[in-house]
């Protein structure tokens, strides 16, 4: 697809199409495209660089917006309410109604293996886009690119939309290329008819423990402490996640 085409369904005019070349590129294409040259050369051809900053200006984008739109609502629902906003799932399905998947350059292995329509291929990109239209316009321009795609979205976020902890938790940790988590009752208390049950929730180098009348409600804690812990995370050791 041609970058001018690209540039319509996007509907934003980059004064430097460049950039938008550089966050269509996936990595896969700049090394089979560029044999012999350093890493240097080719991580400057691909778009992963570009992803860090996107999931950046987006998180920030999205934070601005939620927060002036819900200025009383605690930290935990507009964190949960980001969570939804940033994840892999709702990013995808944004860059396949932009048709992103058609134009990235990616190598022949990744396309016959279906890349184009992988979500986390999909997802990085659009956050590599999101950068370019930063470095291209500034904050404000990236602003307004992201509430615009995000528009429907943005509009239909609630805390009672985002109460889904478990597929909260695994969307994150999937956007951290992390394995999806796994949940163990550590035991249970009192009578049959009374329940409480303790679970755990492991991740990587991670665990969290949630209490509940049932299993599920036990996991659903779990997941949630998950995510707290895992926004306390980025924020004293910053990473990509989406």
């Amino acid at each position: 697809m041609k970058l001018s085409n690209v540039e319509k369904t996007l509907g934003y005019k980059f004064k430097s199409p460049k950039l938008l070349e550089r966050a269509l590129t996936h990595r896969s294409w700049a090394h089979e495209n560029l044999p012999g040259e350093s890493e240097e050369n080719v991580r400057a051809a691909e778009n992963e660089s570009f992803e860090f900053v996107g999931d950046s200006v987006l998180g920030l984008v999205i934070a601005e917006e939620l927060f002036s739109k819900n200025p009383t609502l605690s930290e935990g629902d507009l964190s949960l309410m980001k969570h939804r906003l940033v994840s892999t799932s709702t990013l995808a399905k944004i860059a396949a109604t932009l048709k992103l998947g058609e134009a990235i350059r990616m190598s022949r292995g990744e396309e016959k293996t279906g890349g184009r329509k992988k979500s986390a291929i999909l997802a990085d990109t659009l956050e590599a886009v999101i950068a370019a239209v930063f470095f291209d316009s500034g904050y404000l321009g990236a602003r307004a690119f992201v509430t615009r795609i995000l528009a429907d979205d943005l509009q239909l976020a609630t805390p009672q939309s985002s109460l889904d902890y478990k597929t909260l938790l695994q969307e994150t940790l999937q956007s951290r290329k992390q394995a999806a988590p796994t949940y163990s009752i550590v035991r249970t208390e009192g009578q049959p008819h009374e329940r409480t049950f303790f679970v755990e929730a492991s991740w990587g180098a991670g665990k969290a423990q949630g209490t509940g009348s049932s299993i599920k409600s036990a996991e659903m804690m779990a997941a949630s402490e998950a995510l707290k812990a895992l926004e306390g995370q980025k924020a004293e050791f910053p990473e990509r996640s989406s």
